[in-house]
């Protein structure tokens, strides 16, 4: 296949469409920064309002503000926080201002939503899914991903102290001791380590749980005790021999635990339920549960995605775009992320580096076909 080699050097960024999304994909200061290298940034009006970013800001770094029409007809570069399949319910709105051969770059979704990315193909998109930056060394400042993770692992937490019917920390007061918070983190991911860590700082007895027995030395690094089930002997060795031994142990844990906190996620299908309604009703009235995996159908039987909900008296959240909770600091380190894979992507002629790693491993569509292979085996191609 021969692809057209395409000079990039206008870029735009559109005010977000999926229903409650408050952040933006580039601040006034990065855009400041690309204009530094070379690049005209046209900004929709209003785009970052709800993040805490006016119009005027982003006039001093020297980006235009214009009307949806006037970005999306005069920019090469899309900059969007979610399009494709992270914005289904807008997602047709969206393709139809994008013009042929522009290139788009955010969170797409595409192992979730495989399908929505043929529309890119179709009308000629030129796509780049966040989603699929590599977890290599020279991307890290680039991922995304682990960005918005530290924001829901905070916000988890922080949820979680609100509806909880107790205090976090230890204390020694006059009137008696009151005994800390028990909290559990299942998943040891970026959002599960964070939540762990901050949930320890505010004076929590945590544990955490991640079905990798390797994972046992990064729970204990932020001060959580790990929930060892790989070291129980009993049983006779077997795979549902190990699962039964799980759901003994998470079932014990989640009966003990005032805070449970759920982070575990399947790449391209829904998320695995491992606290079942029996356990919740096993809990403490006044105990709370935040279901970070509520966007692919929650880690919790009860779970309803985008809604607080009481099961005998405990609080189940299925907090849905979390990240987006705090739009500010979100917004600046996705922009952070995003300014930093458009300088790497392009060379000093302002050309897209076609050959290099991260840009191949990122790119869905291109010259009008579905290019990236992941993206093809899922829909059977």
């Amino acid at each position: 296949m021969v692809y057209i080699n395409i000079v990039m050097k206008v870029i735009g960024v559109l005010r977000e469409t999926f229903p409650g999304e408050k952040r933006v994909s580039l601040t006034p200061h990065d855009a400041g920064v690309l204009r530094k290298h070379g690049f005209e940034v046209l900004v929709e009006r209003g785009a970052g309002e709800m993040a805490g970013f006016a119009d005027e800001e982003y006039e001093k770094e020297g980006a235009r503000v214009l009307e949806k029409g006037e970005v999306a007809g005069s920019s090469e570069i899309i900059l969007n926080v979610r399009a494709g399949g992270a914005n289904p319910e807008k997602w047709r709105e969206q393709l139809s201002v994008l013009q042929e051969n522009q290139v788009l770059i955010g969170f797409l979704d595409p192992l979730w939503r495989p399908d929505l990315v043929l529309p890119l193909a179709e009308k000629g998109i030129i796509s780049f899914a966040l989603e699929l930056i590599p977890r290599i060394t020279k991307a890290q400042s680039m991922d995304a991903l682990t960005s918005m993770g530290l924001i829901a692992g905070y916000r988890a937490v922080m949820l979680a102290a609100t509806f909880l019917s107790r205090l976090f920390p230890m204390m020694i007061t006059a009137g008696g001791t009151i005994a800390p918070a028990k909290v559990f983190v299942i998943g040891a991911g970026v959002a599960g380590l964070e939540a762990m860590g901050i949930s320890k700082r505010l004076g929590a007895v945590v544990t955490g749980y991640d079905i990798r027995a390797s994972a046992k030395e990064e729970v204990e690094s932020v001060g959580a005790k790990f929930l060892d089930v790989h070291s129980i002997k009993n049983g006779d060795g077997t795979v549902q021999d190990f699962l039964k031994m799980e759901r003994e142990a998470i079932a014990r844990q989640v009966k003990e635990s005032d805070v449970i906190i759920t982070t575990a996620l399947i790449p391209s299908k829904r998320a695995p339920v491992i606290i079942t309604e029996e356990m919740v009703e096993t809990m403490k009235s006044g105990s709370v549960i935040i279901d970070l995996a509520a966007e692919r159908g929650g880690n919790c039987e009860v779970t309803v995605p985008g809604a607080v909900i009481s099961k005998n008296g405990v609080t189940v959240a299925g907090p849905v775009n979390i990240a987006s909770d705090v739009p500010y600091h979100a917004s600046q380190m996705l922009s952070r992320n995003l300014t930093n894979l458009l300088l790497h992507m392009h060379d000093e002629r302002g050309e897209i580096k076609w050959d290099d790693e991260i840009v191949r491993e990122m790119l869905l569509t291109k010259n009008g076909e579905l290019v990236n292979k992941k993206i093809k085996n899922l829909l059977g191609g």
